[in-house]
């Protein structure tokens, strides 16, 4: 039984279906505040995704939608700090188009390099571990420390 159905049901009145969610509908991009920075290599924007039909927009597939839109690679393209407006339908976020691939390593940040897949992710222990091994290097003295601050071996 769907939702809809329940609703009318129980609340005695006819359930309103507000939007009909297309995975494949439409998309409108808008770009504004185009501005074309030397300095970082770089061509950054505000944009604005228009998607009545759709829940959201994928940042992978915006990507390519702007790559295609400014004649540049997809890998060069990095979006973020997408925001949903109330009611749905309308996001805005913000862009950068890097001329290079050196220019976007240089001065994007690592966790964004990361996410394109141009950095490895650094793997360390969880915090929780790291303040254990620390907190038990502090009661020993000399080059017991070393030892105490290695991983407790299982028994």
């Amino acid at each position: 039984m769907e939702i809809l159905e329940i609703m009318e049901k129980h609340m005695r009145c006819p359930a309103i279906k507000l939007r009909d969610d297309d995975p494949q509908g439409p998309v409108t991009i808008r770009t504004t505040q185009f501005i074309t920075n030397r300095l970082l290599n770089r061509r950054q924007f505000i944009v604005t995704i228009f998607h009545p039909t759709r829940s959201n927009i994928s940042r992978s597939e915006l990507g390519e939608k702007l790559a295609g839109l400014y004649k540049t690679e997809a890998a060069r393209v990095s979006v973020f700090g997408l925001k949903t407006k109330f009611g749905g339908g309308v996001s805005t976020g913000f862009g950068l188009i890097y001329d290079d691939e050196e220019s976007q390593k240089k001065f994007e940040p690592k966790h964004r390099l990361v996410r394109s897949g141009l950095a490895d992710k650094v793997v360390k222990a969880s915090r929780k571990l790291r303040k254990e091994r620390k907190n038990r290097s502090k009661k020993v003295r000399g080059k017991a420390k070393t030892k105490a601050g290695e991983p407790a071996k299982k028994k």
